[in-house]
């Protein structure tokens, strides 16, 4: 019947065994280099936003126009408050902050943008639809975390 020697099922086994051992250690070091790798890039991420929020405080108090252009003042400003949420998440992936960070990004669209109100339309009504997907897709236990963090 069963040609083959009754050791070879348990050497087998015990390869597959090791062979899923090896790959779990391999999949949880890269996971330790990816992970290293979102903090170095955070890390940069707010290096250069605090040299870009330096430099528009030393431009509000060197340039004599520097508030005729209300509207360029609120690009940068917001410009830097995305790159500050695109670093907490980051930091912290969860798919609250992904959407908090959706929110932000399409908030600054719309308050920049008033090209289209058809445009303006679309994007307030992917807002209300980031928050539907927080309030009725995001767990609860997840939610409640979060507001015990801030």
């Amino acid at each position: 019947m069963n040609n083959l020697p009754p050791n070879s099922d348990s050497k087998a086994k015990s390869r597959q065994e090791w062979l899923a051992r090896f790959d779990r250690n391999v999949e949880s070091i890269f996971r330790r280099i990816l992970h290293l790798l979102e903090h170095v890039i955070a890390a940069v991420a707010i290096v250069v936003l605090l040299a870009g929020i330096g430099v528009e405080i030393s431009r509000m108090f060197t340039q004599a126009h520097y508030f005729v252009e209300v509207e360029e003042v609120l690009t940068r400003l917001l410009t830097l408050v995305v790159g500050l949420e695109f670093v907490k998440m980051l930091v912290d992936i969860t798919p609250a902050n992904i959407t908090e960070v959706l929110a932000v990004a399409i908030t600054r669209h719309v308050i920049l943008n008033h090209e289209n109100p058809i445009n303006n339309l679309i994007c307030v009504a992917c807002i209300a639809g980031l928050f539907a997907i927080r309030r009725f897709l995001v767990r609860r236990s997840e939610l409640q975390e979060e507001m015990a963090e801030e």
